[in-house]
């Protein structure tokens, strides 16, 4: 891409992948096979690139994914120590049960860190692809926490409702989601003819929905509990042309890969560094775009 870039005001998400594996095998996750080689994993090129980012964009948000960042305490710990408090820091996790980490050693770790990681994402589908903790381990947990959920495929939508009721008794709101590899810009905000969607407001209160160019989110209640629905596209770069003719690549998400380099898609494309450091930016174009989001 040979385009200036442009970002949202504070900077595009950067999302960090883990330079450990974890022992899952979900059927929708797409970064497995990127950890069936670690020989090029490096925790120090890591730090080094997420201090680089903080340098350019110090309002960032930053995302730990994997593989499991649960699995190397140790490691996630020195990335997060890199991270100054000015960032957003989210985890996504199954949370697992692991050999090696016990429940309480994990609660711990988010007991310390409380003040640092603004929300830590954790998997839960309707289908059990993984070894769980227990749902009463989750709400011991010290920070903010949400569920995932990938619908995938074909999901048992007669057993969505006991699955939210699952999380009632700790207050964790649940984020649905579309499996994204499927997602194009013709259905992102498909309604009539998404059958996840039509589940969802057949068993939920609808409140409303919020978007922009990206992802999008369609909320709902049940018994106070709030719940997202969530789609995004495949990929995170958007090339537009404004209105005094000059073209960019609006980046939305920003990857550090396992062996610390900086890329610019979920596609493979390596970021310029240099060229980001002189990046346009944009206001959020994220906004209600009906019904009532006011969480």
């Amino acid at each position: 891409m040979s385009n200036p870039y442009k970002t949202r005001e504070g900077g595009a998400t950067v999302t960090v992948f883990v330079p450990y594996d974890c022992q899952n095998n979900c059927p929708f996750c797409i970064n497995k096979k990127e950890y069936a080689d670690v020989s090029s994993f490096s925790l120090d090129k890591i730090i080094e690139s997420i201090r680089t980012m903080d340098a350019i964009t110090p309002r960032c948000d930053f995302v730990f994914t994997g593989g499991e960042p649960l699995a190397d305490l140790v490691s996630l710990q020195k990335m997060l120590d890199a991270i100054p408090t000015t960032h957003k820091v989210y985890i996504n996790t199954t949370f697992p049960r692991q050999a090696r980490t016990g429940f309480d050693e994990m609660i711990d770790f988010t007991r310390r860190n409380r003040d640092k990681i603004t929300c830590m994402n954790i998997s839960r589908h309707l289908v059990k692809y993984v070894e769980e903790s227990p749902d009463e381990v989750l709400g011991r947990i010290a920070c903010p926490t949400r569920i995932n959920c990938v619908l995938y495929k074909h999901y048992p939508a007669d057993k969505l409702p006991a699955y939210v009721e699952r999380f009632l008794p700790y207050g964790i709101p649940i984020q649905f989601r579309y499996d994204y590899t499927e997602t194009t810009p013709e259905n992102l905000y498909e309604e009539d003819h998404d059958p996840i969607l039509q589940d969802l407001k057949r068993l939920f209160t609808y409140k409303g929905l919020d978007g922009c160019r990206m992802r999008n989110g369609f909320h709902f209640a049940y018994k106070g509990l709030h719940m997202t629905y969530h789609k995004t596209l495949p990929y995170s770069t958007i090339t537009e042309t404004d209105e005094n003719g000059v073209t960019y690549d609006i980046l939305y998400d920003i990857l550090i890969k396992q062996n610390g380099e900086i890329h610019s898609d979920w596609t493979g494309v390596r970021m310029d560094v240099e060229k980001y450091r002189h990046v346009v930016f944009e206001p959020y174009d994220l906004k209600v775009l009906n019904g009532t989001v006011d969480y």
